[in-house]
Parts: structure tokens; sequence; C-alpha cells
């Protein structure tokens, strides 16, 4: 179903069928790592590479985002890892939602989002009922470009720093958020990156260490995986 949507689209922008950019954006499940720096100078996006590498998904998928860039040097086992991304630091989920979201699904087009988001809002005092605001919109705004679109919502990684509070109304708000907007042709399923993740995984009190990234991935991957099964044989 993916395919042909976007081979449609393809034809219209009028793209050079057996060029790379052809080949990139029409023969692949597009998958989009959305976020703030705990996407971009981290090492997960890699590590999840890998499990979709070692699953033989990797010619048959991609990343995309306005992103390319590894800010860590991440050197995973896959070594031509796919690494575009749509995280970036120090952003607000508010903010994405508002004035990011609707030209990154027009430029960069997903059939799976997968996002972490709401650290920085805390950070700026902004209240749970705001970071789900801008959670849906963000839902409702990629379902508008995709109607078929997947989404694997991440609970928030421990704080290591300042008060815990604002992590922890967020998390317990996103299962029943994830629940209300959940739906047959556009399932949103939750990673649970906060149970079992402590402040020893972090290395500057925010983002995650080597071991963090580890249990991020091992979140992640697997329910990543499930949707990539999916879509493949639809």
């Amino acid at each position: 179903m993916y395919i042909s949507k976007v081979l449609a689209a393809a034809s219209l922008a009028g793209l050079v069928f057996g060029s790379p950019l052809a080949e990139r954006q029409i023969s692949k499940l597009r998958i989009m790592p959305l976020g703030d720096s705990i996407t971009e100078i981290t090492c997960w996006r890699a590590l999840v590479w890998d499990q979709i590498a070692a699953a033989n998904y990797s010619s048959r998928v991609q990343y995309v985002g306005s992103q390319n860039s590894n800010p860590q040097n991440c050197k995973p086992k896959t070594t031509n890892w796919d690494q575009h991304h749509e995280g970036h630091s120090g952003w607000l989920a508010i903010d994405i939602a508002n004035s990011y979201i609707t030209t990154w699904m027009q430029k960069t087009p997903a059939d799976i989002v997968m996002f972490m988001l709401g650290t920085n809002d805390v950070f700026r005092g902004h209240s749970t009922n705001d970071i789900i605001a801008a959670y849906t919109k963000i839902v409702n705004v990629a379902r508008a470009a995709n109607p078929k679109m997947k989404f694997i919502v991440d609970l928030v990684i421990p704080l290591g720093t300042g008060s815990t509070s604002g992590i922890t109304s967020l998390n317990a708000a996103i299962p029943a958020w994830a629940k209300g907007l959940n739906s047959t042709d556009s399932p949103i399923v939750i990673a649970d990156c906060n149970t079992g993740f402590s402040t020893s995984m972090l290395r500057d009190g925010v983002h995650p260490n080597a071991q963090g990234d580890q249990v991020i991935a091992s979140r992640v991957g697997p329910l990543l995986l499930n949707y990539i099964g999916q879509s493949l044989t639809q």
C-alpha cells in the first residue's frame, strides 16, 4: 500500500526511475526517528538499525528526516547504517507540533514515526497537558499526511538533574492518551524506555550513555520490527 502511494507521488514529482533519489523515495518503507537531543546526539538509532539489519530488512526500509548526521560517532555493527532522522537538540514538543511537523511530513514523508519528546518542555515549565496536546497535534498532522501512519511513542527516560515530577507526570499520562488515539488503520504503541532505566545510564544527567542507548534500543527495536513485518506483508 505504501509503495503504490509513493509511486504516484514520484510520478507527479517527475522523479527519474532508476536514479538513487528515486530508489530511496520509492522502494523502501520510511521510518522517521523524531525527537530532541535524545534522538539526535545519541546512539540508540544506530543500535536499532543493527536490529533491522539482523532481521534482513535493511534493504527494504530507510530512516527519513531533514537531518543526516552521526554527532556521537556511533559505531554499530552495521557500518553503512542510515543516519537520517528528525532529532533536534533543545527543541520542544510544542514547537515541533506548532511550527515544524507539517513541513517535515511534506518534505520527508514517513510510514512509521517513532518519537520521544517532552524533556525540554518539562525543563522549561510546560505542563503535562501542554505536552500531550503537542503529541496529539503531531499524530493528527502525521495522519493527515498518511492515514496509515504507525506510531511508536516512548515513555521518556528519567532525568538525573532537577525535579523528576514533570517526567513522571508525562509518562503517567501517555498510556491513556495513546489508547484514546489508537486505531486499527493507524496504531500507536508505547515503548517503555523508562522502566529499568536508572540515572546511572545517563552520561550527563539528561542523555543516555552507552548502556542507556542499549536500553532504549531494546525497547524500541522489537516494536519497530513488528511494524516493519506487518507493513511489508500488507
